[in-house]
């Protein structure tokens, strides 16, 4: 096929979530190995933050983009000088307990519920248990898809009450004037009033004007949880934030400002850099093409056509063989019909797997492999306390093989080198020693010890620190640019809105009780289920009107497919929407009744990109019909192995 095709035409999937592992991850082992032998098409960005990855640069410059991730304000910095922490999304506890990586210890918990304990906390949500319990947030109810109208009311308070600070504007930004005018109604006519914003979002507009008084009366951070931009137009939810942070003037101030990512992410605001982790090399791609991950779908649909995107145009490239290893688009991508279907133009679907998922039970090639039970490695992730060794509690199983051993293999068939004659313990003491720093022993005492601790100083310049004291941005102007040659400004852009058919708003989530959609065959998952199957959240009203009842077996459909979901009724939501957590396993063998049976929302949500900017995902709520079914339930076979006959 290379030789007829060329390496562009092989596609490497792997999402890179596999594994806790600096040398088993997944990722970085299968780019090393299509590296070694020509390349492959890549794809760029991510599914949890794709279109504030690629619209932040335009705003603030590429520095201050990757600092608002990696060094923001920290919890400590909140609890000690901030007087109101306003969250859109909310702050969810259980997404402090995820980490690329894994840390030693969960910290970020417990650094909120200090800040429950210092800091006022307004969560504006569509869930009132968006945010946890420890932070005696206030809830604002906001529908799914609306925050930008409340942003953009929020500015027009500060604006028409004169409560903007005029003076960091004038020196720190650009594209003010026109912001103002646009939310003063002068550009379009439509003055975006806390009463306008609130006929769209449901937020009582007195509330929307109390807090705009109040969190110009002190010092306010301003943060977007990175679910608010997985939608359609998601950019302007973050765009409209930083905004009326600008208008607001606490950028770069101590606990005040904008953050994106509390609540999304557990070293999000840990407060500490850490020094750079031991890696595993990849190699040179010389392949130029590329995809924004999100897709896929249209890359196998329609090789050859252009997509806008980041202000340019890609072409899609035709792509014969694509190779997965450590995820699965079977939880992160959307319309599973339309990726069922892409999938299918694939000549080759190489999958590696340690069980049975449905992205592996579409593969023409799986090849089992070692979990991270069944092979040696280190730990850490950003920020992290220590650096920790992880040796193996037993041989992998059956025919599983490291990854290492199985690309080893097939580099020296193609004649090609991975591993440059050493085994993976030899890369393992490799990758240690190369990144060894003075404070760290040897490897054979680190392995001895158990791991090695790691600097934990925190940073004291935090995003927009030294910006604030006179040093330019990234961007054309070197100021945070309101208005973007690129991106325009913050807008409000109407989203879908409910028909007679399709009439509820269902938030798609990440699970509260596993990892994605990892090991949804377990204990853990399995005990969240309802009548045998991913739970739907209704609001009681909502549950009337159709006749359902907690533990009630439901049909959810939408404009792309179907699925059963067991029935949860909980006054935590608002009227109209409801709420399913992302990652049940795919299961389709009773398409006569759904399209899944087990509840994956997948096969709900629109596969439509947030912007042409972005062409980011824009899975985190669809509009949906709910309905009881009564006919035979058909048993849930996602976790049976399939037939080898």
């Amino acid at each position: 096929m290379r030789s007829r095709t060329g390496n562009q035409a092989i596609f490497g999937g792997s999402y890179g979530w596999g594994s806790a592992g600096r040398l088993h991850h997944a990722q970085s082992q299968l780019h090393r190995f299509l590296n070694s032998i020509g390349g492959y098409t890549r794809s760029v960005n991510d599914y949890s933050r794709g279109a504030s990855a690629v619209l932040l640069p335009h705003l603030v410059g590429a520095q201050a983009a990757l600092d608002l991730r990696y060094r923001p304000l920290s919890w400590a910095d909140i609890a000690e000088h901030t007087d109101l922490l306003v969250t859109f999304g909310g702050v969810r506890r259980s997404n402090t307990w995820v980490v690329p990586g894994g840390h030693a210890r969960h910290t970020a918990s417990e650094r909120a519920r200090e800040v429950g304990r210092t800091t006022s906390v307004v969560s504006l949500s569509a869930q009132r248990d968006d945010a946890f319990a420890d932070l005696d947030a206030e809830w604002i109810r906001v529908m799914p898809g609306t925050d930008t109208a409340v942003l953009l009311a929020l500015i027009h308070v500060l604006v028409a009450d004169g409560l903007a600070d005029e003076e960091f504007l004038a020196r720190h930004t650009t594209g003010a004037d026109e912001v103002r005018r646009y939310v003063l109604g002068s550009t379009d006519g439509v003055p975006k009033t806390p009463e306008w914003a609130s006929s769209i979002s449901r937020a009582p507009a007195h509330r929307i004007r109390a807090l705009a008084h109040r969190m110009a009366s002190g010092r306010t951070l301003i943060n977007v949880v990175y679910a608010l931009q997985r939608g359609g137009n998601g950019e302007q939810p973050v765009f409209a934030a930083l905004t009326l942070a600008a208008f607001l003037g606490q950028l770069g101030l101590p606990g005040g400002g904008f953050a994106h990512g509390f609540g999304s992410m557990g070293d999000y605001g840990v407060g500490v850099a850490g020094p750079p982790l031991p890696t595993f090399p990849q190699g040179v791609n010389p392949v130029p093409d590329f995809i924004p991950c999100a897709r896929i779908s249209d890359m196998l649909l329609h090789p050859g056509s252009e997509i806008p995107y980041n202000g340019g145009q890609v072409v899609l490239p035709e792509v014969e063989l694509a190779y997965w290893a450590g995820g699965n688009p079977f939880h992160h991508h959307q319309d599973l019909r339309r990726l069922r279907k892409a999938l299918s133009r694939l000549d080759t679907f190489v999958v590696h797997e340690t069980h049975w998922t449905p992205t592996a039970r579409h593969a023409d090639v799986v090849l089992p492999v070692a979990t991270t039970l069944e092979r040696d490695d280190i730990a850490a992730g950003a920020g992290d306390s220590r650096l920790r060794s992880m040796p193996r509690v037993a041989a992998p199983l059956g025919e599983a093989r490291e990854e290492f051993w199985i690309y080893t293999e097939l580099a020296s068939r193609l004649g090609a080198d991975f591993s440059e004659g050493l085994d993976s313990g030899q890369w393992l003491e490799r990758i240690y020693e190369q990144w060894r720093p003075a404070f760290a022993p040897p490897f054979d005492r680190f392995w001895r010890d158990g791991g090695v601790d790691l600097p934990q100083e925190p940073y004291r310049d935090p995003v927009f620190a030294a910006f604030r004291t006179g040093a330019p941005l990234g961007t054309p102007s070197g100021r945070i640019e309101l208005v973007s040659a690129v991106a325009g400004h913050a807008r409000w852009l109407e989203p879908s809105q409910p028909t007679e058919e399709f009439d509820l708003r269902l938030l798609c989530n990440q699970p509260t009780h596993r990892l994605h959609s990892q090991l949804d065959m377990g204990d853990a998952s399995q005990s969240t289920k309802i009548a045998g199957r991913e739970p739907v959240r209704l609001h009681p009203a909502d549950a009337a009107a159709r006749g359902l009842s907690t533990g009630d077996v439901a049909l959810v459909r939408s404009a792309q497919g179907s699925l059963l979901a067991g029935v949860l009724v909980t006054d935590v939501l608002l009227p109209g929407v409801a709420q399913m957590h992302t990652g049940a396993w795919f299961d389709p063998s009773a398409p006569e009744v759904a399209d899944c049976v087990n509840g994956n929302v997948n096969v709900l949500t629109r596969d439509v990109a947030t912007s042409p900017l972005t062409q980011a995902t824009s899975g985190a709520h669809v509009l949906v019909a709910v309905t009881s079914y009564d006919g035979p339930v058909p048993p849930v076979r996602a976790y049976d192995p399939p037939s080898t006959r």
